[in-house]
């Protein structure tokens, strides 16, 4: 509040508001007509100084008044630094400033739109944001390469998604830096844009030899499991099957299925890797939960309840969701993990427990949660005690 007094009491918007942030021009617009009638003075003076006729320019884009408001827009031609305030009145309540300040936005180059981003796009979550909105992407599609790829680096997630979303439908990166920007980002929305995008350029009729080659390598050895997954999708129209065969024991669910479906594509049942990849758990300690997700119970589950008692805590874990995923799990010879050395094991036995909580025995679990137990025992005691309560408690209207 105190930025919106100094601009109401004449200071420039430029030099108080300058740099601010779109949450802080959205902040000043309400501030304004938050305060009471002349808000350019300061509360000592407002009692024994008339009022003034014409506010700052800054205040009276934001007046309560509307004629006010409409009154003031022109003065944003010579005034570069109230643009902010200018596309704030693009979705004024009242139609004709709301026209008037669309008209306004409209003369503007396109590449006066850039800095305003972050606004424009803030407000394009109101009714009447899709103008300005509009305008940006329009002046995006048109404006010079380097100043589109300037704001993918902008800190505002929706600036840096609309840029870049651009930036893709205009080709402006190859598909080798798409690739890399697909493994090397945390934002999951790019992440599929790019990724998309990158396999779009190369395959097929793309790109040949060493680019396709270079792009679905940096996607199969991307942290990300979703970009992982696009990159394994993809050896199927790259006509590279086979390599799809080492993802069958990738960390990820979704990256295992989608290996599943490439070797599938390609004839080859899956089924029979998986048993074979278990025989030697540690190498692939993942190929458990595979096994899980695509075995058979009858055959399978001996295997899996086997490989639940392995030294190596992954192969432990694993075993555990191979068994949820085959649907074998069995409460008695389950709940003796509670107390495995390795929280992750243990957290993958209480997700597993959860749902037949009821049956464990309250004695049992009130003492895994004294406070001598390890922190993730008595962690999911609590969660299997609150379980087993939820589950015992009468249904609505049961008499």
């Amino acid at each position: 509040m105190s930025a919106v007094l100094r601009v109401c009491q004449g200071a420039s918007p430029a030099e108080v508001l300058g740099a601010a942030s779109a949450e802080t021009w959205m902040a000043c617009d309400a501030g304004v007509r938050n305060l009471d009638g002349r808000p350019w003075l300061p509360d000592r003076l407002r009692e024994e100084t008339p009022r003034p006729t014409a506010p700052p320019p800054a205040v009276a884009l934001c007046h309560p008044d509307g004629r006010v408001r409409e009154a003031a827009l022109d003065t944003v031609r010579t005034a570069p630094e109230l643009r902010p305030l200018l596309v704030v009145r693009c979705t004024d309540w009242v139609p004709p400033v709301r026209e008037r300040a669309r008209a306004l936005l409209a003369e503007l180059p396109g590449d006066a739109l850039f800095p305003l981003a972050e606004l424009i796009l803030r407000l394009a979550r109101r009714a009447r944001g899709g103008f300005a909105r509009a305008l940006l992407e329009n002046a995006l599609r048109a404006g010079p390469a380097t100043e589109v790829l300037a704001l993918t680096a902008h800190p505002d997630r929706a600036t840096y998604r609309c840029a870049y979303r651009i930036v893709v439908e205009r080709g402006l990166l190859a598909p080798r830096e798409l690739a890399a920007t697909a493994a090397s980002c945390g934002d999951v929305t790019l992440q599929d844009l790019c990724a998309d995008a990158a396999v779009a350029a190369v395959i097929p009729g793309g790109a040949v030899g060493p680019d396709r080659a270079a792009v679905l390598d940096r996607l199969l050895t991307a942290r990300a499991p979703r970009v992982r997954a696009a990159g394994v999708t993809a050896l199927r129209r790259a006509g590279r099957q086979a390599g799809a065969e080492p993802f069958l024991a990738d960390r990820s669910a979704v990256v295992r299925a989608c290996a599943r479906y490439v070797l599938r594509q390609d004839g080859v049942d899956p089924l029979p890797l998986y048993r074979a990849l278990c025989t030697e758990p540690a190498a692939q300690p993942a190929a458990a939960a595979g096994l899980g997700e695509c075995g058979d119970p009858a055959t399978d589950a001996g295997t899996l309840w086997a490989l639940v008692e392995h030294p190596l805590p992954t192969v432990r874990l694993h075993a555990i969701s191979g068994l949820r995923a085959l649907d074998v799990v069995e409460r008695e010879r389950l709940t003796p993990l509670l107390d495995d050395p390795s929280p992750a094991v243990v957290r993958a036995v209480t997700q597993a427990l959860l749902p037949g909580a009821a049956g464990i025995p309250e004695s049992l679990l009130r003492e895994r949660s004294a406070p001598d137990r390890p922190r993730a025992v008595r962690v999911a005691a609590d969660r299997l005690l609150r379980a087993a309560r939820l589950q015992r408690r009468p249904a609505p209207g049961y008499r």
